[in-house]
């Protein structure tokens, strides 16, 4: 099971259209995805349209027991391949950064670990986290449960600096809680290629982050407004500028699961090395 978290410490950004176009690509490729709405503001949940369920993203972070964790998940709108952890609009009150709430940090990985709790290994190949634009308890909690952090940005000005502060926290919660996770890179989101704007922070993005800055960008294109909203996947919308996104997302999808895979074969050469 590979865990990424999608953040960005700007809001609008689109987070939650790369974690929609990601679980989307998934979807097309048969991989087994959850989607843990992190948000307070529950867009992801809105968008996937899952089946009611009896307890929420809130209720998890308070107790986060198999049951209630099955309880907070359902299967969404879009097909069996992708299941929502739902989110609950007071979540908020789990995202305070007092120092009081450092006791409850791991509870988004106590709750992913139940779910592998299975003879028959884990049931989610991907598991794509959408976090708030801040970086509270919420946010962190994700990071100390994630294997990869893919950072969204758009080529503004004001996204960079942002992009640039979320890159930062990244690494100070692999060095204080999680030494496992790591960048998996940046991706810009809503680029028009005839701007000389946005080619301009897309070489600033690349002088600041280098290689993790990810060959393939997020085309601005309506189809992606028009598929969330008719919360259909971007892959089954059908337009020119639809399918132009989705090969996008594809492209993503795929450095992903590459990521994923070379995690799984260092753990299993650290668990060599212990035997020898």
């Amino acid at each position: 099971m590979h865990t990424v978290a999608v953040l960005s410490l700007k809001g609008g950004v689109g987070k939650t259209t790369v974690v929609l176009g990601l679980a989307s690509a998934a979807m097309r490729k048969g991989a087994r995805t959850l989607v843990v709405d992190l948000d307070p503001q529950c867009n992801a949940t809105a968008s996937l349209e899952p089946e009611a369920t009896t307890a929420g993203l809130s209720d998890v972070l308070a107790n986060p027991t198999a049951d209630t964790v099955t309880r907070a998940i359902a299967a969404s709108s879009w097909g069996e391949d992708v299941d929502v952890l739902v989110g609950s609009e007071d979540a908020e009150i789990h995202n305070g950064q007092r120092e009081d709430a450092e006791n409850g940090l791991g509870t988004l990985t106590e709750a992913l670990t139940e779910l592998t709790h299975d003879e028959e290994g884990p049931p989610y190949q991907l598991v794509l986290l959408d976090c708030p634009p801040s970086l509270g308890r919420l946010t962190r909690s994700a990071l100390i449960a994630a294997d990869r952090a893919l950072l969204v940005t758009e080529p503004t000005i004001f996204a960079v600096s942002g992009v640039q502060r979320a890159f930062e926290a990244v690494q100070a919660e692999r060095t204080a809680n999680n030494p496992r996770l790591q960048p998996l890179g940046v991706v810009v989101n809503r680029i028009r290629a005839r701007s000389q704007e946005h080619q301009f922070r897309v070489e600033e993005l690349r002088d600041i982050f280098g290689p993790l800055v990810m060959p393939v960008a997020l085309p601005d294109r309506l189809a992606v407004q028009q598929a969330q909203g008719a919360c259909v996947p971007i892959h089954q919308w059908g337009t020119p500028g639809a399918r132009e996104v989705a090969l996008a997302f594809n492209l993503l999808l795929a450095r992903t699961l590459r990521a994923g895979r070379s995690r799984a074969v260092a753990e299993e050469d650290e668990t060599d090395d212990d035997w020898e």
